[in-house]
């Protein structure tokens, strides 16, 4: 089965079914036909979503290695927030406990956290333990 995520239409509140490959276009409501903006919020993933997002999506994913008890990743959830508010069409921003995705963490090395992982054509480019402010992820991203 592949990987697909809800959008709830603003218009008529409908949930929609957006599969990977579409996480950051802008599509329309099935029920109303109402635009459905891009992905514009963090997605939790765990391994399998994970692939099936990173190796489908055309635009860069900047990948929020977190803990629920890392008080740095408290801080920096709402800079990401917003990051993914900015850059939806752009850029999609993935979550990844490590504590229920310790196999993900340990394959891109993950060693202290928050460490955030840039993502393109599902390759990593980039990598960076430790908060940093919103822009430098978005100067990361490119976008």
């Amino acid at each position: 089965m592949s990987y697909s995520t809800l959008r709830t239409c603003a218009h008529c509140g409908k949930s929609n079914r957006v599969p990977a490959a579409h996480l950051a276009d802008s599509g329309r409501c099935g029920v109303c036909k109402s635009i459905l903006p891009p992905q514009g919020a963090p997605l939790e993933a765990d391994e399998t979503s994970f692939a099936e997002i990173v190796g489908n999506v055309p635009v860069p994913v900047l990948v929020d290695f977190w803990a629920e008890w890392c008080g740095p990743c408290r801080m920096a959830a709402p800079e990401l927030q917003e990051l993914a508010r900015e850059t939806a069409g752009k850029a999609l921003i993935l979550k990844v406990n490590t504590e229920e995705c310790p196999r993900l963490a340990a394959q891109f090395g993950v060693q202290s956290i928050p460490n955030f992982v840039v993502l393109r054509g599902g390759k990593s480019v980039f990598q960076q333990a430790g908060l940093v402010a919103r822009s430098e992820m978005r100067r990361w991203l490119g976008v």
